[in-house]
């Protein structure tokens, strides 16, 4: 069972499209309409793919430097996730960002979602963010289940990192993460170790997990 963070009492709204393209967007029978989202946030994703949404726009900014408030937190960890799980299905996501000026390289963290439309808070915002749009690609921080272990596979710092837990108690704490926890929830040893390879985000009082579970391929599972 998947443990979340605490519920924001907001909703969280976007308007979402059945086609990548912008311009495609604008014809007649494309647009599927705003949406205030308030499902539990682990089906969101799958839902609005069912829908036939290929595009998707946020309302508003995430700001990570207003993230005191638990209500705060939670609302921007969710709309963080959501980002996640809809760049794990491929969908164009376009929303904004806002990160604290340190350090100055955060933004790499969250480097494998879709790019943001814009980003404030590191001291060369458009560099950071070119950097970001020049260097995505699908699969870039993916995690997998196998029989008895979970694997991730990094490549936000240029060169593959994979790490392969077999424990069970990190299985659980992955479950427990990928929709916000808080901090003082997770084991202390887990949430180091989880910290130092940068494979989690905290978020005010919170902990979410990074890397996506991969739902659509773009190649050969072995390649990636």
């Amino acid at each position: 069972m998947i443990s979340t963070a605490a519920p924001s009492s907001r909703a969280l709204t976007l308007h979402a499209w059945r086609d990548y393209d912008k311009d495609a967007c604008a014809l007649p029978g494309m647009s599927l309409g705003a949406f205030d989202l308030t499902a539990p946030p682990d089906d969101q994703a799958a839902r609005l793919w069912e829908l036939g949404a290929r595009r998707v726009e946020f309302t508003g900014e995430v700001d990570l430097t207003a993230v005191d408030d638990p209500a705060d937190a939670a609302q921007a960890v969710r709309s963080l996730c959501l980002i996640r799980d809809l760049t794990a299905r491929a969908v164009m996501v376009q929303w904004q960002l806002r990160l604290p000026p340190e350090p100055d390289d955060g933004w790499r963290d969250l480097s494998h979602l879709q790019p943001p439309r814009t980003l404030t808070g590191p001291a060369d915002s458009a560099a950071a963010l070119a950097e970001w749009r020049n260097g995505h690609y699908l699969c870039k921080c993916l995690w997998r289940q196998g029989p008895g272990f979970v694997q991730i596979r990094d490549r936000r710092w240029g060169e593959l990192r994979r790490f392969t837990a077999e424990e069970p108690e990190y299985q659980q704490a992955i479950a427990q993460l990928s929709y916000g926890a808080p901090l003082r929830d997770v084991p202390p040893a887990i949430a180091a170790d989880f910290l130092a390879e940068r494979l989690v985000f905290r978020t005010g009082p919170l902990l979410w997990w990074l890397p996506y579970r991969v739902n659509r391929w773009i190649q050969e599972a072995m390649a990636v």
